[in-house]
């Protein structure tokens, strides 16, 4: 038996097969990540790593590849690269080396990238990603290895030329290589969210995949349940996940339909365009030796102390399958809601500071509700909220103590969400407290029974149905600041139900 199938068995198959007219297909999928380090400086030159700027404008003689120029690491991107390992529960390998990966092109100043081959520097760890259907799909890490960025071709500038931009140019990368663990276009973006949490979480990645710091290559293959792995085809630098579900439901049928009409699959690299919502042939795939791999003879191997790899560890934050089993164990939430109020690091601890002192399930509804909700419609990120973390968190209290109901409260948040204004000045500026007086209550209700007599007298024969209107008249005379539960059981009482 191979290794993939004691994976497969251990791993238990849920059957999330493809219909074709043969039968039932299998997806198997593997990725490589390209994730740019988060890190002033670029991988082996003291030029900003900065997003944009004018064209060739973070540009160092290094890295336009001048002659006599030699290549300096930055350890900082090292230690990044380390913390990132860390945080896959991956091996670390306290020597690695950069080798030179030979192949032509425009914006490759060099002739060639440096990367690593033979001795990555983080070996074998895994991803968690928890599965809608609750079940958990562990997608096991390769490798992660350093290399340099390339240039941009750039072909919209003239209708001829081709212009090269080298702002990108030995920015740092780290290639993270999962194994083919994944079944479905549906589990390779849970996969990508995830990493990118994990990389958000340990400050390694900001995984803005729109400017290209985050992006995907995907190898695609397709088998009969069970049987040998098939014919892959990588798609190249897919930059978003709802383009990445499309090229791989694509790219399987594509496959499917080649096999089941008596072709075969050529192994090749391949581009998703978006326009037209299909993959198309780049070129055949090349193999790791016809790059002509070899040590750089610029770089000496990367060597690395346990005690400096330990010092890195101690630093990492709390990550988020640890927090979210906390959420579930401290706070009482569900995995549902801990899933989510841990998907970003800033939603976490908004989450915490509001829920400190109050009850934590009400506290994480309305983060997930009301305020995901008002910011989602804003086109605004948490970070940005005019909500802060400790005005919501007053709110709650104004909440707990009834001096708002329910719908009082989801009142005053829409307008400390509009005004950014504070919840006990909203209140008191508009009248907004709810009435808790029997007294005043008993009259509102006195006053709705005596215009309508008649809906009052098919209360007490009987029709109780009619109690729910009762509630909602009483509660419009009152501009919604009635208590709910006292209102009904004042109105129950008076109809001696």
């Amino acid at each position: 038996m191979s290794v993939q199938e004691i994976y497969d068995a251990r791993h238990g198959e849920k059957g999330a097969y493809i219909a074709g007219a043969t039968g039932d297909w299998e997806l198997i999928i593997g990725m490589e990540v390209h994730a740019q380090i988060s890190s002033k400086a670029k991988l082996f030159s003291g030029s900003p790593a900065d997003y944009g700027g004018e064209p060739n404008e973070h540009v160092s003689l290094v890295d336009a590849a001048m002659p006599g120029m030699l290549p300096v690491i930055n350890e900082f991107c090292v230690a990044q690269a380390v913390r990132t390992g860390l945080g896959l529960k991956a091996q670390i390998n306290l020597r690695s080396v950069f080798d030179r990966k030979n192949y032509f092109y425009p914006d490759l100043p060099q002739g060639y990238q440096i990367s690593q081959f033979t001795f990555p520097i983080v070996g074998r760890g895994e991803v968690r990603v928890d599965l809608p259907n609750g079940d958990v799909r562990i997608v096991r890490i390769e490798r992660l290895h350093l290399e340099q960025d390339a240039g941009k071709s750039l072909h919209d500038q003239h209708p001829s030329m081709s212009y090269v931009d080298l702002n990108r140019s030995g920015v740092a990368l780290m290639e993270i290589v999962s194994q083919p663990d994944i079944r479905t276009a549906e589990e390779a973006t849970l996969y990508l969210e995830k990493l990118r949490t994990i990389l958000r979480y340990l400050g390694t990645c900001d995984g803005n995949m729109q400017e290209g710091s985050m992006r995907a290559d995907i190898n695609v293959s397709v088998r009969k349940p069970g049987g040998p792995l098939g014919t892959r085809c990588e798609i190249k630098n897919v930059n978003s996940m709802r383009f990445i579900r499309q090229a791989i439901e694509y790219e399987a049928r594509r496959q499917i339909e080649i096999i089941e009409e008596g072709g075969a699959v050529r192994q090749e690299t391949r581009l998703y365009d978006q326009v037209k919502g299909e993959t198309r042939s780049m070129r055949s795939k090349e193999e790791s030796h016809d790059y002509r791999y070899f040590p750089d003879p610029d770089l000496l191997p990367l060597e690395l102390t346990q005690n400096w790899v330990d010092e890195i560890a101690s630093s990492l934050p709390e990550l988020p399958d640890a927090k979210k089993t906390r959420f579930m164990s401290e706070y009482g939430l569900s995995a549902y809601d801990a899933g989510i109020l841990v998907a970003e690091r800033e939603t976490a601890q908004f989450f915490e500071q509001v829920a400190k002192g109050r009850d934590a399930k009400i506290a994480a509804n309305w983060v997930i509700t009301n305020l995901y909700g008002a910011l989602n419609e804003a086109g605004l990120s948490i970070e940005n909220s005019p909500v802060t973390a400790a005005s919501l968190g007053r709110l709650l209290d104004l909440l707990a103590d009834q001096t708002l109901s329910s719908r009082l409260a989801k009142d005053v948040f829409e307008i400390m969400f509009a005004t950014g204004g504070d919840p006990e000045a909203i209140v008191a500026e508009r009248g907004l407290k709810q009435v808790t007086d029997t007294g005043a209550i008993d009259a509102a209700i006195d006053a709705v029974m005596a215009a309508n007599p008649d809906k009052a007298a098919e209360v007490k024969a009987g029709k109780d149905k009619l109690l729910g209107w009762f509630v909602g008249q009483v509660m419009k005379s009152t501009g919604g600041k009635a208590n709910p539960q006292m209102l009904n059981d004042a109105l129950r009482q008076k109809f001696g139900l």
